[in-house]
């Protein structure tokens, strides 16, 4: 998507980093780069309000399931080593001895931002 207008910060950028954006997950230079970024492009903020809209809703209507300890434990140990670069191992996750939903492997096992995105 792009608006056709020449930007700094081209659309294409904007839109695949919109999520790292959203969460202040980048670097407070690339935030101010992606500020500048809306206030010039209406079809970039557009696609940012309607992200920041969807957000909401998830945290309002999802926000307040509580997820077991051991489940976030080995779910954040797996992505540290996503992010390392190093082998993670394939096996099943149990959560209080039961296994994990499937979709909670996936995003785990799998590893995939894709499978991540589907998810959210």
């Amino acid at each position: 998507m792009s608006c056709g207008e020449p930007h700094e910060t081209d659309c294409s950028e904007v839109l695949d980093h919109l999520y790292e954006f959203l969460d202040r997950e980048m670097p407070e230079g690339d935030c101010t780069k992606f500020e500048v970024h809306f206030e010039e492009c209406s079809p970039c903020l557009e696609k940012y309000g309607l992200e920041q809209a969807v957000k909401k809703l998830v945290k309002r209507c999802c926000g307040q399931d509580e997820v077991p300890t051991d489940l976030r434990s080995k779910v954040m140990g797996r992505i540290d080593l996503i992010r390392a670069g190093e082998a993670v191992p394939e096996q099943d996750i149990t959560v209080g001895g039961q296994d994990a939903p499937a979709d909670v492997q996936d995003i785990v096992v799998g590893g995939t931002d894709q499978t991540a995105t589907a998810r959210e």
